[in-house]
């Protein structure tokens, strides 16, 4: 499958997790034959954490260029020189932003995180159109399981999704993983 020819061509890849999500994001930029950015919003905040990131950076390409951004991506994009840009995950984007505004790591205080997750999206596909790269962003569709029982996860649930969506409508292709095999939802 062939990344887009097109100046600012945006792939974005959903599914449940263990799908084929970021395996199938590296395939496709690694088969492109251009230079590639990763770009990990994961935080090693434990040692499991810790271990899943040394994991996933042996299994990419020694060439590839990784920045570890966990919020504020926008804010760090003009710094990539390469042809193509893996976003990986959006999932983890919005975790880390929501708890930024937990209390008690309990509640979350949704009259800021909203607003400001609705910031940090806008100013992502607002650069999307600027750029000359070609994005691959990788996120998790949360809306297929049972409603969360608690407050944080329900909000995590529908910010997430909100997420998406907002993606999703950028987007030139979307792609679908189920067990590790793509299926094309959106194609421009």
């Amino acid at each position: 499958m062939n990344i887009s020819p097109k100046p600012n061509g945006l792939t974005l890849i959903l599914g449940g997790a263990r799908s084929g999500k970021s395996f199938y994001a590296q395939s496709l930029a690694e088969s492109s034959g251009k230079s590639v950015t990763f770009l990990a919003t994961a935080q090693a905040l434990d040692e499991e954490m810790s271990a899943r990131i040394q994991k996933h950076r042996a299994e990419r390409p020694a060439q590839w260029e990784t920045l570890e951004i966990p919020l504020g991506i926008a804010s760090h994009i003009q710094q990539i020189k390469s042809d193509v840009v893996i976003l990986d995950c959006i999932t983890l984007l919005v975790t880390n932003l929501l708890m930024q505004f937990t209390k008690d790591d309990i509640a979350v205080d949704e009259t800021f995180f909203m607003p400001a997750l609705q910031k940090e999206i806008n100013e992502l596909t607002d650069v999307f159109r600027l750029q000359k790269q070609d994005w691959i962003i990788v996120s998790n569709e949360t809306g297929l399981g049972l409603v969360p029982p608690y407050p944080m996860g329900r909000v995590y649930r529908d910010a997430l999704g909100w997420a998406n969506q907002r993606l999703a409508r950028a987007a030139n292709k979307v792609i679908f993983m189920v067990a590790g095999i793509p299926t094309i939802i959106k194609q421009a």
